[in-house]
């Protein structure tokens, strides 16, 4: 039997991490906020099982980031590639901080949608290698190519960056 208040606590204190994790894994946050209205879907329906061992917090992750590879597996054939608007500068100085974020954000977008998996998780979830391999369903030995892989691509996009790095220094919430 599912108790009804526990899901609503546990969802609406959960939500927000939740979606920083689906934001960072698909670049838009309406995107995100349906990627983790699935997850919590999906916890939903397990919930009974889910309660009873305790593993809600870990189901939950699993089950965005289940949400978004599907998404982007689907994606291809129902959107369209379209021709950015033209580059507004914009009014005033920029931030370091800002314009470091949306660098990596973009690079982050690059990536294939298991690499950008594997980097979420351990670097902006700080996931061990066995956590973020329960989360993706997949070995040990997978995230640790994949996000070798992912890191060299990143490093390789910051080279001629006038960033010259591929971390920002400082606390700054993603």
């Amino acid at each position: 039997m599912r108790d009804e208040e526990t899901f609503v606590a546990f969802a609406q204190g959960a939500r927000e991490r939740l979606r920083r994790t689906a934001y960072l894994m698909c670049g838009d946050w309406d995107r995100a906020s349906d990627h983790v209205q699935e997850g919590l879907i999906r916890v939903y329906v397990a919930w009974p099982r889910l309660e009873k061992a305790g593993r809600e917090h870990a189901y939950a992750r699993k089950a965005v980031v289940s949400a978004v590879l599907d998404a982007a597996r689907r994606r291809s054939s129902r959107e369209l590639v379209v021709e950015t608007g033209p580059d507004r500068p914009a009014a005033g100085d920029l931030a370091e901080t800002v314009t470091a974020r949306a660098a990596l954000l973009a690079a982050l977008a690059e990536l294939p949608a298991r690499q950008r998996a594997c980097v979420v998780l351990r670097y902006f979830e700080d996931l061990s290698v066995a956590d973020t391999a329960a989360a993706l369903g997949c070995s040990q030995g997978t995230v640790k190519s994949q996000t070798a892989r992912a890191l060299d691509r990143l490093r390789s996009l910051f080279e001629d960056s006038p960033l010259g790095e591929l971390t920002v220094a400082g606390g700054t919430s993603w």
